[in-house]
């Protein structure tokens, strides 16, 4: 997998903010909090409104130029940001310690309402605090001291490309390249010392540092190719090329000067691990270097390209190997040949093969970006920010700039009716209109056009605050660290003491319905069926072991969500009660699933840990682990699992409890032991480095190895071998 990023900006019309009016509505997010005792929603939520002002102000090019102009300004946000987030992490300090004074007289919906309160306040302390400050900075050594208004603009679309594929490195990261096209620029172009210059800056191969005059603007493109490294690399290669590349600097200086950014990161599939075969290419051949100029990204696999570049004759350097060079290639040919640039490139993806996903721009025409996607192997989503387009691969990519995005569709046919209608979408991006949707053009492969309506723009419900690195190396590594945490937030709330001191699992009816309840007391629930899918379905196997030992009264069973819709369904199953579980809630083979269960007339309970994601739309009740909003990015679910497991036994005791007969001497000592599960997880982790040492020793001696358990030990075991 490989991933895209573009950045299209145009001049902003909005004044820098003023200072003293961002100070003054952090100070009243940090009085709003400091007026209020325990754990009030409406402060919190009240506390976040001025946060959220502040971080809106900051976006974009106006909010950096602020803090470039104010060093007394950034040295205030970050006390405010300090008080704000030490005043959240008490809170939810007190919220896991299980405070009386907390959460004594709350109930479970009324803690989900801090819960959520609590998680929109950070994600704007977080936003400020890092995404704001962070950008400002890292302009700042981008574009060295004193940079114009244009400079900054332009710095400011190059850093939120590097931001985006740094995150996107997830995908791969043996190599990655960034090219800036720069229009306006007002440099004399004719003068010798100039043209030398560009001379000194050829790269016959498009390496990195490599400069092209293309037409009235200029073509710069940065690279870095490694097969080992680690994860950033490659992006701290670039950003350090483009900060003391002297030449970019002068061309974006100018008061008339733009800059249109488009990036890559690569898992190589098509072609060795190199400068040369790093995306983005240019359309330059051998022999032809003075037709019109493309550049062009690509993820996935030009299935037919050899056959292309034979019937093209297309004279590629030997030692660009991979598939895409075929693409800007193309489109230059078609250019040459008198197509308008829409339709020299419509032509030109519509004659690949293949899975793909495409990113293309053409020096006649630099403001522009157009975006192709073919097949549902690939993605491509464009972000709708103030005064510009973010383009990236996943959500994730873009949500440090805006929220608010739409996706490509890969699988639309321009006419549904037709059998054998080309399936795929073409997006063309004008800098000129950035961030609006008339700046936005959509088409079907062979021209249909598609229009945009405002109803299908998207929503993430993710920030960057989820995805964050942090001082991990890799994903996987912080995944593990935050499982604990986690863990004692899906328990937050929902173990309470009795009179006798006995515990007890306490779910709400936004977990588990009253109707559910009084079906399960009078027996006309009498099965259950957990699904899920990968992990979530091992999570299942755990929730259903532990509600058949905890009551004979129901049939239990676990199986994928595939099983189920394909072998297990009966044309009435209103006696079953379902359990969904799914980490992000839009798994497709789960949610497709409890449709088919509901319309047969199954009740359906879900354990999710997303707000608003489609598995909570679909279910009666929803029991959310974590705080509801616990993004997983590793590859291998860990933290998710674990809450997973977590949330399973709390839902299982209460519906034993519904079931009868229940042991409540047992149900005390799970609980009990649960409690202290995440001591006992920090516990582990501490003595990562034993592990490490132990695995060092015996790990390498085998090649395979078989993970085996009985019992409960063998969803243990399952979980492992997934992982």
């Amino acid at each position: 997998m490989c991933g895209i990023v573009a950045v299209l900006r145009r001049s902003s019309g909005r004044m820098p903010p003023d200072g003293s009016h961002l100070l003054g509505e952090l100070a009243r997010g940090v009085a709003a909090l400091e007026d209020v005792e325990g754990a009030d929603p409406d402060a919190l939520a009240r506390a976040a409104t001025h946060v959220e002002v502040v971080d809106a102000q900051l976006k974009g090019a106006p909010g950096v130029q602020a803090l470039l102009a104010d060093d007394a300004l950034t040295a205030g946000i970050e006390r405010h940001v300090e008080q704000l987030q030490l005043a959240a992490d008490r809170v939810e300090a007190a919220l896991d310690a299980n405070s009386t004074a907390l959460t004594a007289d709350l109930s479970t919906v009324e803690l989900e309402d801090v819960n959520a309160a609590l998680v929109r306040l950070k994600d704007a302390v977080w936003a400020v605090g890092h995404d704001r400050l962070r950008t400002a900075r890292a302009v700042a050594d981008l574009s060295g001291s004193d940079p114009s208004r244009p400079a900054i603009e332009a710095f400011t679309s190059v850093q939120v490309a590097l931001s985006a594929l740094d995150r996107l490195e997830v995908r791969g990261r043996d190599s990655a390249g960034l090219h800036v096209f720069v229009h306006d620029h007002a440099l004399d172009v004719d003068d010798p010392a100039f043209a030398r210059l560009l001379d000194q800056r050829r790269d016959p191969l498009f390496g990195s540092r490599a400069v092209r005059r293309a037409g009235d603007a200029l073509s710069f493109v940065y690279k870095a190719a490694a097969e080992i490294g680690e994860l950033g690399d490659n992006t701290a290669a670039l950003r350090a090329a483009i900060g003391a590349d002297d030449l970019l600097h002068r061309a974006v200086a100018a008061d008339t000067a733009h800059a249109v950014v488009l990036g890559h990161t690569r898992w190589a599939s098509v072609g060795i691990i190199s400068e040369a075969n790093a995306h983005p290419v240019n359309s330059e051949e051998v022999d032809r270097d003075d037709g019109p100029y493309v550049v062009g990204a690509l993820n996935g696999d030009v299935d037919n390209y050899a056959d292309l570049a034979a019937i093209e004759r297309l004279d590629v350097p030997t030692e660009m190997t991979t598939d895409a060079k075929v693409i800007p290639t193309l489109v230059s040919r078609r250019l040459a040949a008198g197509e308008e640039i829409d339709e020299a490139f419509r032509a030109t993806v519509a004659s690949l093969e293949g899975s793909v996903a495409i990113a293309a721009a053409a020096a006649d025409r630099p403001q522009r970006v157009a975006l192709a996607l073919r097949g549902s192997g690939q993605a491509l989503n464009v972000g709708f920010a103030e005064d510009a387009f973010v383009v990236a691969s996943e959500p994730y990519g873009l949500v440090e700039e805006t929220p608010t995005y739409l996706r490509m569709d890969g699988e639309t046919p321009a006419d549904p009716q037709r059998p054998g209608a080309t399936r795929g979408q073409i997006v063309t991006l004008d800098a000129d209109s950035a961030g609006e949707l008339a700046g936005l053009r959509r088409f079907a492969y062979d021209g249909t056009a598609l229009p945009v309506a405002d109803g299908e723009l998207q929503h993430a419900e993710i920030t960057t605050r989820d995805i964050d690195r942090g001082a991990s190396p890799h994903y996987l590594l912080k995944e593990i660290s935050e499982a604990p945490a986690s863990f004692r937030k899906t328990l937050r709330g929902r173990i309470a003491a009795g009179a006798d001191g006995r515990l007890s699992a306490e779910l709400g009816s936004e977990s588990l319905p009253d109707a559910v309840r009084s079906r399960l007391r009078d027996g006309r629930l009498r099965r259950v069926v957990v699904i899920g899918q990968g992990t979530a379905a091992v999570a299942g196997q755990s929730f259903a072991a532990a509600l058949r030992s905890a009551t004979p009264n129901l049939l239990v069973d676990a199986m994928p969500a595939t099983e189920l819709s394909g072998f297990a369904l009966r044309p009435d199953m209103s006696d079953t009660l379902v359990v969904a579980i799914s980490q992000s809630g839009t798994t497709t083979d789960t949610n497709r699933t409890v449709d088919l269960a509901r319309a047969r007339g199954a009740s359906v309970v879900a354990i999710v840990n997303r707000r608003n994601s489609d598995l909570v739309e679909k279910s009666e009740g929803v029991l959310y682990t974590s705080d509801g909003r616990d993004v997983e990015m590793s590859v291998a679910s860990t933290k998710a699992f674990y809450s997973q497991l977590a949330a399973g036994f709390l839902l299982a005791l209460a519906i034993a409890r519904e079931a009868g007969p229940g042991d409540d001497g047992r149900s005390h000592e799970l609980l009990e032991a649960l409690r202290e599960l995440p001591d006992r997880m920090v516990e582990v982790i501490a003595t990562r480095d034993a592990i490490a040492g132990v695995a060092q020793r015996h790990a390498p001696s085998k090649r395979y190895w078989a993970v085996v358990g009985n019992g409960a030990n063998r969803i243990a075991a399952s979980e492992l071998r997934i992982k």
